[in-house]
Formats: C-alpha cells, sequence, structure tokens
C-alpha cells in the first residue's frame, strides 16, 4: 500500500485518501488505483529529497502536471504532486501538499476552515503510521464527489464519532452550506 520511498522523508506526513479512511474502517472498501498522503508546505523540500529517485510531476497549474525539479519551492497554488518510481511506471502516490501557519492547518478551498496540526492524526493513526483524520479526509472528498468519494462518504459516516460528525458537518456549512452530505450528517 505505501511506497517505501516514505521511509527516507524526514517530515510529518499522513495516509490520506480512501486507504486512510479504510483504515479508519478497519477493512479495505473498495480497489484503490495509487496511495495518498498529506504532507505539510513547509517540508515539501525534504518530501523531493526523500523522492529523488523517482518521476515526480506538480499539478501546476492544477489539472496540467509539469515535472518538480530537485530543489524548487512550488508556489502557493500548487497543492497535488504526483509520483511514479519511472517515467513509465504507473503514477502510484499523490501527495496533497497542505498550508499550515504556527501549528494550525488551513483548509486548501477555504482558510476559514482550520484545524490544529495535531489534530489531523486520525483514530487508526499509530506510532509507525499517522492516518488523516476521518473528517479531514470527507472534507477534502467534498468539493465534486465522485462515485468512489459518494462511497467513501456512505461507508464513514454510519461510525464517524459525534464530534467528528459535527466538525465535519460545520466546516461542510461553511464552505458549501448547500452541500448534499448535510442531511446525513
Amino acid at each position: 500500500m505505501l511506497p517505501g520511498a516514505l521511509a527516507a522523508f524526514t517530515g510529518r506526513w499522513w495516509l490520506a485518501g480512501g486507504w486512510a479512511l479504510d483504515r479508519h474502517l478497519g477493512r479495505q472498501t473498495r480497489e484503490h488505483g495509487d496511495t495518498d498522503v498529506l504532507v505539510l508546505r513547509h517540508e515539501q523540500r525534504a518530501l523531493r529529497e526523500a523522492l529523488a529517485d523517482w518521476d515526480v510531476h506538480a499539478a501546476d497549474p492544477p489539472g496540467h502536471l509539469r515535472p518538480w525539479a530537485p530543489g524548487e519551492q512550488l508556489p502557493d497554488g500548487v497543492h497535488d504532486v504526483w509520483c511514479r518510481r519511472t517515467p513509465t511506471a504507473p503514477w502510484s502516490l499523490q501527495v496533497m501538499i497542505d498550508d499550515a501557519d504556527e501549528g494550525v492547518w488551513r483548509y486548501r478551498r477555504d482558510v476559514r476552515v482550520t484545524r490544529p496540526v495535531g489534530d489531523l492524526d486520525g483514530p487508526a493513526s499509530t506510532d509507525a503510521m499517522r492516518v488523516l483524520a476521518p473528517e479531514v479526509q470527507l472534507l477534502q472528498k467534498s468539493k465534486q464527489p465522485r462515485p468512489k468519494d459518494e462511497a467513501d462518504f456512505a461507508a464513514v459516516v454510519p461510525v464517524l464519532e459525534p464530534e467528528r460528525r459535527t466538525w465535519l458537518a460545520e466546516a461542510l456549512r461553511m464552505v458549501s452550506p448547500s452541500h448534499p452530505w448535510l442531511a446525513a450528517l
């Protein structure tokens, strides 16, 4: 599931995407095409160094991939990095780069939604691996949910702890007051 390349990364990272939600559920609910992780922007250079032997591309501008050169600082608007072991291998790692200031994470689509960085760890986190909190991951999936995002939401919400449901509902009300997921929260 998780590429060994991140073993060389000295910064903090969280397992994200569908794998993070599956970890929260304690079972695999669907097939996953790649592994997603979240990294904080101020640690991006260490990440690029850890992936020195990989073919790494930044979504810059969003929706278009371009090579991410070693030593390059990505602009603030770049939040996604796609990685594969070689130029002919399939994409296997997607890195979401999020912003945090003075220990506070900021949702990239609406900076009014914040959270202490320490609260990004979900209940499935262990000493060996941080797993993104399920409510944060669902918020990330909420903008334009694809069928797999809808399936992830339907699988996770019934077991989401009340305080996590409340946080997600409040965040959704702030960024998308008529979001259809609010009815299930």
